[in-house]
């Protein structure tokens, strides 16, 4: 595939994601919405790697870019989730929006890149300055607010680390191998979580939150990640990151649509 059309494939579902989300623990709970998303990811993976013979590889490098991979989306989805009970939406997104400046500078230091010049930094500002305008007009914090913002700092932390670190790896396999082996790194921390919590499995699901995870397990894990890391493998990790600045304005569009 044309790296260029994975980059907007890319975008368009992540800009669907946030609403898929929300509708995903609704009557259930976020736990066992992301914990069952994240387990049909695999087999749908596992599924479609056995009918295209796409061999998961399990050498050094290979085991160390699914470790690098599942712990960051593990951390970064859950921070996300739990940052969401003490801040809106809004800032949410707005908070994200930081991720090409933390990965460009843990790349600065980390692949000895480029990766931030005056340039970069004021179109990013401008942009950040953009979403912040945007979404946050009416939008109030509340007493926990400063609870919500250190969750979504670690949150865009981890994210930044994990596709930095992916390509300090630089492993030669396959995406679709990557996001196998990330997912079933970040399902086995999430099912220890969930049995942690003693959160019991929901007796109904109902059919929003249902279609939502079936969705999210299809387009959001298996396919959006697989485009995500291939897009990885062949950008600059500082210009990957900027897809977190787009995303906010078409996911805006779907909640409104929606």
């Amino acid at each position: 595939m044309s790296v260029p059309v994975a980059y907007i494939c890319v975008i368009l579902i992540w800009s669907t994601t946030p609403l898929a989300i929300q509708w995903s623990g609704d009557g259930v709970g976020y736990l066992f919405g992301i914990t069952s998303r994240m387990i049909l990811g695999v087999m749908v993976g596992l599924m479609v790697a056995g009918l295209f013979s796409v061999r998961l590889p399990w050498h050094a490098e290979a085991r160390r870019t699914y470790m690098a991979a599942g712990l960051g989306l593990f951390f970064a989805m859950t921070s996300v989730y739990w940052s969401s009970q003490f801040i809106p939406s809004g800032w949410v997104s707005v908070l994200f929006g930081l991720a090409p400046i933390v990965t460009g500078l843990i790349a600065t230091f980390w692949l000895a890149e480029q990766a931030l010049n005056t340039a970069r930094i004021a179109g990013m500002l401008f942009g950040l300055g953009g979403l912040a305008i945007m979404l946050l007009g009416s939008q109030q914090l509340g007493p926990q607010a400063a609870w919500g913002i250190a969750g979504m700092v670690f949150s865009v932390t981890a994210y930044s680390i994990s596709a930095v670190a992916i390509k300090r790896i630089g492993a030669d396999i396959p995406a679709l191998a990557t996001t196998i082996g990330g997912l079933m790194v970040t399902v086995f921390l999430l099912v220890g979580v969930y049995l942690l919590t003693g959160e019991p499995l929901p007796t109904i699901v109902p059919q929003r939150a249902m279609l939502s995870i079936i969705y999210l397990g299809l387009i959001g894990s298996v396919l959006g990640f697989a485009l995500y890391y291939y897009v990885l493998r062949h950008v600059e990790a500082t210009r990957v990151a900027l897809i977190t600045l787009i995303t906010p304005v078409l996911a805006l569009g779907c909640w409104v649509t929606c």
